[in-house]
């Protein structure tokens, strides 16, 4: 742990206010209009075992216009085109999640009553499509920094400092959790908040600094 938090704190000055600016802008997140909010819950349904960075293009291609309105095959078309992975199956889950297209004053008031918790918990049962990271990473998207996005990038590093016993195939619940308790112990001994570890600990492994 010591040997990953060192790491951590090498991290150039320039990456750290990349990272400085990148939670700024999660935070901000909140007073975002609620489009934006449904737009975000598309871009992390298109995360789930894919590339981040064509996610972001899709996204950006679409917009909550296109992840709103457009039919589904429209939708298949844009995830092939930007070769991005399981384009059916994404696509009926981008149209599936229009169920809960108020996303914004839901889960607001959802972890005002509840906490972040439970409101991860509500979108993995009702948002067909979004795991434990996935719903972690929107939750963190829009402003909520108190859990751990546990991608490959994150356990892998986690593994290599041998905090982890191994690299599970997949990551079932109580997986997640486990491993997730073991990450929010590095972040405290690291003084920062999980969503900032995160960050900083991907872009150790990926050498850049995405959403």
């Amino acid at each position: 742990m010591k040997e990953l938090i060192k790491r951590v704190n090498g991290i150039d000055e320039k990456t750290k206010d990349v990272i400085e600016q990148r939670l700024a802008g999660f935070r901000a997140f909140r007073n975002k209009e609620n489009g934006e909010w449904f737009s975000e819950l598309c871009f992390c349904l298109l995360t789930a075992n894919s590339r981040a960075r064509t996610a972001l293009q899709i996204q950006k291609e679409l917009g909550f216009e296109g992840f709103a309105k457009k039919e589904e095959k429209e939708i298949v078309e844009t995830i092939k085109r930007n070769k991005h992975r399981f384009h059916n199956n994404k696509a009926k889950y981008i149209v599936s999640a229009r169920a809960h297209i108020q996303i914004k004053e839901f889960i607001q008031e959802l972890v005002d009553e509840e906490g972040v918790a439970e409101a991860r918990e509500w979108l993995v049962e009702n948002v067909k499509g979004l795991g434990y990271k996935e719903a972690s990473h929107f939750l963190r998207n829009v402003g909520f920094d108190g859990l751990a996005i546990l991608d490959r990038h994150i356990i892998n590093l986690m593994f290599e400092h041998g905090m982890l016993k191994e690299t599970p195939k997949s990551l079932r619940r109580l997986d997640y959790l486990l491993i997730e308790q073991e990450f929010n112990k590095l972040a405290e001994h690291a003084g920062m908040t999980p969503a900032e570890l995160d960050l900083n600990m991907w872009f150790l492994k990926a050498g850049e600094v995405l959403k």
